[in-house]
């Protein structure tokens, strides 16, 4: 089977980096498109040995892209065309029954109870989705909570599966001696207690109520934050207005040290830390949590679907925070005050393990492909 998988940007996210991921473990030959945007991930699946290939899509509007897409989908003799994010499941599903593909299939991997990736969940983002949700076969929820979220917008049961982000968990595996360096590096003092965040620098994920508990903390509290995103600036004045910007250190999305040599991974930044925290209310996931755990962190959340889809006992380190920096604040206090603990993978981080998660898209690739044809795009228009 030949597949293409059609994505919105290629940048440094949780959806960019799980396709990367997927690809890597999935039996299929697989090209990408990246509707615009080709960045990070788009290079590190080119090293990969993916084709990749930019649309130059101009904006949320360049109906032009459309038949270009088509073109690509023509010409490339694909079995199965897979969607990722809001913009390019709406382009990818029209492009790929105009260039009759049958076998759509898209995952739904941001879908909060207010909000699509940053978008507030209005009757005309909704009425978009779901018409263009009628053309595939399949939508892809990320967790059982998304898709009772995607039922609960229209889309009818039957069509939904639930396939889990994954993760490589011996990549998140803790090591001492990375721990050290990684510290070192980043000009973490020995003695410094470190709370982690991972993710968008964005206002949904509220970090800025972490920089606020810092400061109510002691000095050998230090915060580390990993990721890029608009909120950046908003978040370095939170910091210094709080008299804590000495001890937030700003990863980026591409961490380097000071002299612009490539720095530690992900998986290195999670050794270093003795907490995760994550403040966003909503997720779909909580891919960021999953990979902590992994690295056998304790963590401290608002919300992760991941674990609330899982018994307790699959993770008894995470611990759910409900309130602003006073009850993070009063969190990473209790944890400390417990002491470390070994940094053992709990349960749920080995549920979700990479290889689980693509031999269940293959389960769902194969129905899509061997199910009888559905309905043309005019028929889908006009029923």
């Amino acid at each position: 089977m030949k597949a293409l998988h059609i994505i919105t940007g290629l940048g440094v996210g949780g959806a960019e980096q799980q396709l990367r991921l997927l690809l890597r473990h999935l039996p299929l030959d697989c090209d990408v498109v990246t509707l615009t945007n080709p960045g990070t991930v788009a290079a590190g699946l080119a090293a990969d040995g993916v084709r990749v290939l930019d649309l130059g899509m101009a904006g949320n509007r360049d109906l032009g892209a459309l038949p270009r897409l088509v073109r690509v989908i023509r010409s490339g003799g694909y079995q199965l065309v897979h969607t990722h994010l809001y913009r390019a499941c709406l382009y990818g599903r029209i492009a790929a029954r105009l260039a009759g593909v049958r076998a759509v299939v898209a995952t739904e991997h941001s879908l909060g109870d207010s909000q699509m990736e940053g978008r507030p969940l209005n009757a005309g983002v909704r009425a978009l989705y779901l018409a263009g949700e009628r053309l595939g076969r399949t939508t892809v929820a990320v967790s059982p909570t998304v898709a009772e979220r995607l039922k609960r917008w229209g889309v009818p049961g039957p069509r939904i599966e639930v396939v889990p982000n994954g993760i490589d968990v011996a990549r998140f595996r803790f090591d001492a001696a990375r721990r050290h360096d990684t510290r070192r590096r980043l000009g973490l003092p020995d003695d410094a207690y470190v709370i982690g965040a991972v993710g968008r620098l964005a206002p949904g994920k509220r970090f800025g109520a972490l920089i606020r508990a810092l400061a109510q903390l002691p000095d050998d509290h230090w915060l580390l934050l990993v990721g890029g995103g608009p909120e950046e600036d908003v978040l370095r004045r939170t910091a210094r207005a709080a008299g804590v910007a000495d001890r937030v250190l700003f990863t980026g999305e591409r961490p380097c040290v000071p002299d612009g040599t490539p720095g530690p991974d992900l998986p290195s930044l999670t050794c270093a830390m003795d907490v995760l925290a994550s403040p966003s209310p909503e997720e779909a996931f909580g891919l960021a949590i999953v990979e902590a755990l992994a690295s056998g962190l304790p963590v401290l959340y608002a919300s992760c679907p991941a674990l609330e889809d899982l018994p307790p006992s699959a993770a008894p380190a995470a611990r759910r925070v409900t309130g602003g920096p006073d009850a993070y604040a009063r969190a990473v206090t209790e944890v400390r005050r417990q002491g470390p603990t070994p940094r053992t993978a709990p349960d749920a981080a080995r549920h979700y393990c990479i290889t689980r998660s693509a031999a269940r898209l293959m389960d769902v690739y194969a129905a899509a492909v061997s199910r009888p044809p559905s309905p043309s795009l005019q028929e889908a228009r006009t029923s």
